[in-house]
């Protein structure tokens, strides 16, 4: 999260009036980046990551866990932490600082949630080998402080989810009573956001735009005891406090959905991002493209949020409950009535996988793009006007369709085109699986893209893997010249396919068969083995390419995309971690570090093949045996304690993690070659 800036925050009414203003300013600004940076050329890729952590409060003799509220004192004591400030203490996040001003000491950061904390890397990691060893031991050393400055029963924990968020009784500490003014939520306070201005009037200009409460509905798990139809009991009909709670009546609380209804829900979710940045902003479109396809498969091979508001889901991801929970879409825009004020209809949220490709690149086909993609046709020529090659101002064109949520009435006064305050209201309010991240001015930083899709993960040592995975897949798309280009629609049909519970094993997702742009898939050996490494090909571009679309890609399982398809499936994709393996082969590395980087990606291997199971599956397995489990979807607190404390006791070294059932199942007999796991 960027630094968050001061103001006086316009209510629905006045933004409504003003949002005009700040699109028109945006695109000035976004021109103004544009010309300045379009030419910027860096030599080195840099990339960083961000882990988001809950804080929970937990003692092995009391059943009831709750979410600490107290983020603004660990930062506090972080900022005051001499050690730290010495070496840049808690300042803003990566985006917003020069690297050569950073030290590698890691940096905190506020989130959405009261309950949540964000970590990065004290400066940006580059492509060396060493700085992709450095990254786990940097995880690990970013929990030790923040748990050195929280209480003694305070823990900062990496599920995705806190299971009984929104749940009926104490879930936070302190306890503060639901339905307040700004979230207007039958199930969570006020009190759970961040008090910063910023987060409560973005929730509660979201529903006002939209005229009613966000409705964020997942499907429950049927178990063999769960009623059905099953009807969410912790839903009040009669609650009648504000005008929005009448919405229950309406359909908002569909039979056999776990029903939440705050942006609370969403956001305060945790993932894990990466973000690169490109030599030029030609590779960052570039990376921009082919990493989209990519974003569905790891969200299914990271599934870990099979748990809503005390409840088993029928769901293992969390992307579509936080698209839901920042839905602001009016009912015009959202095709249930005619369009009369609203300017078009609008098929997704503004949190949603991409609608856009990029790239110049010759092999990007008309045929791949959105056919229905919606986008601001003005701002569409003012851009071009401006100088923007038309594929580019259309991605921008689009992101402009939405209006700016939060508006401050100080920035409305002059338009500084040093600034980017009014183009980063529009495009850092469009939550997308891949954002393209302009330079900002006055600043050395490139053109970035940053990669959003991933579920934060139980251990450091698995986010590092899927971090460091992601890094190496990168540098085989540009050291092979890799095409991983399907249409858009394809990726948004695997976005929902990742969402159903297994995914990574029971479902089949879109992907192209031939990644090599002038040749054909590398052939198998005798034996049929899908070991070997995949052959590069010769980094030319061809013309684009011809015939019909849909002969160029197939449904695939996450195990052909992962590992290489067997060649009785007749797809012969070679894996995207054998092209890894192909572009370490042909870097020269020390076996130790190739030791190191192969614990990794057999993790990524193993969860693709089912020989390890996703943290979902963990999850799931663990409530349905605890003894405590009736078998009627219910997560109670006791089984909420008792997970909770298994997840601290997995991240707390060898010997605790021995006490964890199934732990084998879930990462393996051990962690590779990596010390101190």
């Amino acid at each position: 999260m960027g630094l968050l800036a001061l103001g006086t925050p316009l209510d629905w009414p006045e933004a409504k009036e003003k949002a005009g203003q700040v699109r028109e300013w945006g695109v000035k600004q976004l021109l103004a980046i544009w010309n300045k940076a379009k030419g910027k050329e860096r030599d080195a890729l840099l990339w960083g990551d961000e882990i988001e952590y809950l804080v929970v409060t937990y003692k092995d003799d009391d059943e009831k866990v709750t979410l600490s509220l107290r983020q603004a004192d660990i930062l506090i004591a972080l900022a005051e932490d001499e050690k730290l400030c010495s070496h840049g203490g808690v300042v803003p996040a990566l985006q917003d600082i020069n690297a050569s001003e950073r030290n590698t000491l890691p940096i905190f950061h506020p989130e959405f949630g009261r309950f949540m904390l964000e970590a990065t890397p004290g400066k940006p990691w580059g492509i060396g080998f060493k700085d992709l060893l450095d990254v786990e031991p940097n995880m690990r050393l970013r929990r030790k402080i923040a748990k050195d400055h929280m209480n003694p029963e305070e823990y900062p924990i990496t599920l995705t989810t806190y299971p009984r968020l929104g749940s009926p009784g104490t879930f936070t500490t302190p306890y503060f009573p639901p339905s307040g003014e700004k979230l207007r939520s039958q199930f969570v306070p006020d009190e759970i956001a961040n008090p910063h201005i910023r987060f409560p009037t973005l929730a509660a200009n979201i529903r006002a735009r939209r005229g009613r409460k966000v409705q964020v509905n997942v499907p429950v798990f049927k178990d063999v005891n769960t009623p059905w139809p099953w009807k969410d009991p912790t839903v009040n009909y009669d609650l009648h406090k504000w005008p929005e709670d009448d919405d229950v009546r309406n359909g908002a609380a569909p039979e056999n959905y776990i029903h939440m209804d705050a942006m609370a829900f969403g956001m305060g979710s945790c993932c894990l991002q990466i973000t690169f940045q490109a030599k030029n902003i030609t590779e960052g479109r570039r990376m921009y493209d082919q990493l989209s396809p990519l974003g569905p498969i790891l969200l299914a091979l990271t599934a870990a949020t099979p748990i809503y508001k005390g409840f088993l889901a029928d769901t293992d991801v969390r992307w579509n409950q936080i698209s839901a929970a920042v839905d602001d879409r009016t009912p015009e825009e959202l095709g249930e009535k005619p369009l009369q004020t609203s300017r078009w209809r609008i098929p997704k949220s503004r949190y949603a996988p991409n609608s856009t490709y990029i790239s110049e690149d010759p092999r990007l086909r008309k045929e791949y793009l959105d056919p229905d993609l919606i986008f601001d046709p003005d701002v569409k020529q003012q851009l071009m006007d401006g100088g923007m090659d038309s594929l580019l101002a259309t991605h921008f064109a689009h992101l402009f369709i939405r209006d700016p949520i939060v508006i401050f009435s100080e920035d409305l006064q002059t338009l500084d085109l040093e600034a980017t305050d009014h183009f980063e209201n529009l495009q850092s309010t469009n939550w997308q699986h891949i954002r393209f991240k302009p330079p900002p001015p006055k600043n050395d930083i490139g053109w970035r893209v940053e990669f959003r899709p991933m579920e934060i993960q139980i251990t450091d040592f698995e986010n590092a893997a899927f971090s460091v995975f992601i890094v190496l897949i990168t540098r085989a798309i540009l050291s092979f010249d890799l095409n991983f280009y399907i249409p858009i629609k394809r990726i948004d049909e695997n976005m929902e396919t990742a969402h159903a519970r297994d995914a990574v094993l029971e479902r089949k997702f879109w992907f192209r068969k031939n990644p090599f742009p002038a040749r054909a898939p590398r052939p198998y050996s005798a034996s049929g083995s899908r070991s070997g490494t995949a052959s590069p090909a010769a980094p030319s571009r061809p013309p684009t390419p011809t015939g019909p679309v849909e002969d160029e890609y197939a449904l695939m399982s996450v195990d052909e995309i992962i590992n290489g398809s067997k060649p009785e499936t007749g797809n012969n994709f070679p894996g995207l971690i054998p092209l890894v393996e192909s572009y370490l082969d042909g870097m020269n590395v020390d076996v130790t570090t190739r030791c190191e980087l192969a614990s990794y990606l057999e993790l990524i291997k193993k969860r693709a093949d089912g020989s390890l199971w996703t943290a979902a599956k963990w999850i799931r397995t663990f409530v349905a045996e605890h003894e405590a489990y009736k078998g009627d979807s219910v997560v109670s607190d006791a089984i909420n304690h008792d997970l909770i404390g298994a997840v601290i006791q997995i991240e707390g070294g060898k010997e605790a993690r021995q006490n964890v059932k199934h732990v084998e199942q879930f990462l393996g007999s051990n962690f590779g070659c990596g010390e101190g796991r």
